[in-house]
This record gives structure tokens, sequence and C-alpha cells, in this order.
């Protein structure tokens, strides 16, 4: 018998859409992939060089659980000469990618029936991994009118002697939204005030277009504060998403029962992974996800118009990340029959709304353009053909 949690836990739609569009591949059906959050360039040449170099060696043993200190005090560096950011490497703990951080991080701060506000829209594993340690996610309803961001009026209205603290994304999935140094500031005092606590997911942390780059860890104060965590990845910026490797910044006070966890959880991240990321950092490295970066500014710029054209609203255009939240009910009443259906007669592969929570849900898609800009405008093709 499973255990109540998993009554609890919906399945993840893009996945579940993912493994319909590999089965239409299967059969011969030319699927373009517009629902995976996953960039469609390849790992950096020098991260695998990296890698290659390390395995060649066959010293493939545990890390410590914390991670490899030189990868620490990489990461270290990168927040001071990047963003002017002051980060200890000792805060600085390194992960089974960004959702092993979001589990630590959560079981080291959750008791059974706490509370943790998260909005709605959001990334759905948020909501099932505060269930699984036994907390209880409360969606705040957002909406393009604020970002999709939640506000400290919502904060206050929601927040109960139950509540642990607030979850927050800049840049946000699936809005590609950004919370600035101001309004993050404000949720803070907003969080701490109440004794709380702010986790801001930074996974999307690179990919901004028309704004720089930023952390909450550039303010001092919120830096040093004792209430903040901080999730980050080499997933999506670093383009290392089958390398299975995060980080969680997390105050000193923290540090210690998170490495009981991690050693628990995981004994250590991926050794080969670790090694491979001390390249991300590198100056050919890093211009080379810049270049990156522009060519999903471009695509985004490709997409938008035409998105419009057919008859989608985006109420508020993202900054970041590489998603469109898209407002279908112009076209449907219901955006996972619509997502079905291009999937099965056009041939292209959006994730509905439901995948990240459920206010206004049915009327919105998410639309990646983790593919290049050709095939984005015959994706854009197929959708108005089949709408007529």
């Amino acid at each position: 018998m499973p255990s109540r949690r998993c009554a609890d836990i919906q399945p993840f739609h893009v996945m579940e859409l993912l493994r319909r569009a590999r089965e239409l591949e299967a059969a011969g059906r030319d699927i373009i992939h517009m629902e995976v959050g996953e960039p469609d360039f390849p790992t950096p040449p020098p991260v695998v060089e990296a890698a290659t170099r390390f395995l060649a060696t066959g010293e493939v043993h545990y890390t410590p659980a914390l991670g490899l200190p030189r990868l620490r005090e990489a990461i270290a560096r990168f927040y001071r000469d990047r963003f002017g950011a002051e980060v200890p490497p000792e805060r600085i703990i390194i992960t089974s990618g960004a959702s092993g951080a979001l589990m630590l991080a959560l079981a080291a701060t959750t008791d059974p029936g706490d509370e943790w506000l998260l909005p709605d829209p959001g990334y759905p594993s948020n909501r099932h991994l505060v269930r699984s340690f036994e907390g209880r996610p409360v969606a705040l309803a957002v909406n393009a009118d604020t970002g999709y961001q939640p506000t400290s009026s919502q904060i206050a209205a929601n927040w109960t002697p139950h509540t642990r603290g607030l979850m927050v994304a800049s840049p946000a999935n699936p809005t590609g939204t950004l919370l600035m140094a101001e309004a993050l500031a404000r949720l803070h005092d907003c969080v701490s005030e109440r004794n709380g606590l702010l986790l801001v997911d930074e996974i999307y942390q690179g990919l901004t277009y028309g704004v720089p780059a930023s952390t909450v860890l550039s303010n001092p104060a919120l830096a040093a504060s004792d209430t903040l965590f901080v999730v980050n990845s080499f997933s999506k910026y670093f383009g290392m998403t089958g390398w299975r490797l995060g980080w969680l910044v997390a105050p000193q006070s923290h540090v210690r029962e998170i490495e009981k966890l991690a050693q628990h959880f995981f004994i250590s991240p991926s050794t080969p992974a670790q090694h491979a990321a001390l390249a991300a950092f590198a100056p050919g490295t890093l211009d080379l996800l810049e270049e990156r970066r522009q060519a999903f500014a471009e695509r985004r710029d490709i997409l938008l118009p035409a998105l419009r054209q057919i008859g989608f609203d985006i109420g508020t255009e993202p900054q970041g990340a590489f998603y469109i939240y898209a407002n279908a009910s112009a076209l449907t009443p219901d955006s996972e029959s619509l997502a079905r259906r291009l999937i099965e007669e056009a041939g292209v592969a959006l994730t509905p709304g439901l995948d990240f929570g459920e206010h206004r849900a049915r009327e919105h898609l998410r639309i990646a353009y983790t593919t290049n800009g050709a095939r984005l405008r015959e994706a854009v093709d197929r959708i108005a053909r089949c709408l007529g």
C-alpha cells in the first residue's frame, strides 16, 4: 500500500506529454519540442573536456557531502566577480541538481503541518516537495498585473501561526518574470517580521533579456540574513541538465544540519559532474554561455509577436528564463485539450498550465523557446494551420 503522501503527489504532466511525443517520434512523426525546460544546446565543450580528463584518472570516489571544496570556492568567486556578492564558500552546499537543494532546504526547515506560501502559477515540484516533508503548500494566486509574483499584502493576508515561509523564483518558471532587488527586499522584510523564512529560486539566473542578471545575495543585509535560502543550478544557464548538479546557499546556522541530511540522502553529489562544473566558470565557457543567452533573446523576439498574431494573449512579457506563459482562452476553453490536440494534429508539444497550479490554469500554456529560430517559425505555422 503506497504512503498517504503519494496520493497527494500529482504527475508531472509535461513529462507525460514528453512520453507521448517520444511515442509519435518512434512512429515516424516530426515533433517540435517546446514543452520541456531543457536548453537544446549541448554541454559546453570545456565542461565535457574537464569531465573526460577527470574520468581518465580513474579516481572517481565520493566527495564530502557538502561538495568538492574547490567547486564551492569557485561558486563563491563567481558570486563576487559577476554580482559583487560576498558569499562565504562555507555556506555553499553542492547538491544533486536544484531538486536536491530544494529537498535539503525543506527537510532542514519544515516540521509536520508547517505551511509554505507559494505563487500559483509556479514550479510544480515545489508544492509536492513541501508535501513530501509533511508540510502544507498554500497557493498565492498571482496574475500578470503583478508580474506573476506575490506581494507583501498577499503574504500578510495568508500568513498564519503555522506559516514557515515563502518560496519565490526569479526568473520564474513558467512565466519568465523577475523580482527586482527592491521587491525582494520588501518580501524579505515582510517574512522576517513574522519570524519566517524566504527561499529564493535562482535556477534561471543569467538568462535575462534587456536587464542584467542579478542575485538576491547582492544585498549585503539579505546575504547575511539567517532567514534566507537561495537555490541555484548548473542546468539552465550553464547547459548541464543531465549532469544533475546544483547548489544551495544556506544560513551558516543551518549548514551542519543540512550536511547531516545530505550524508543520508545522497552521500555526495556526482563526483564527475562536480569536476566538470569547475570548467563552467572559465572565461571561454562564460563567453560561450553569453552567446547562447543572446540566441535565447532572439528566439523570444521571434516567438512573442508570432504567438500574439495567432491569438494568444501575453499579459507580461518574459524578461528571463526561456518560457512564455500564454493565455489561450480566446482559442480554447481548455488548454490541456489544446495541448493534446496540437501534439497529435500539428506535431507541436506545449505544456498546459495545469502543471503549474490551479489559478486560471486551463486558460494558459507554457511555451518554451528551447529550439532554434527556424523550428520556432515552423511551430507557429503548424499551430496557425491547426487552429484554422
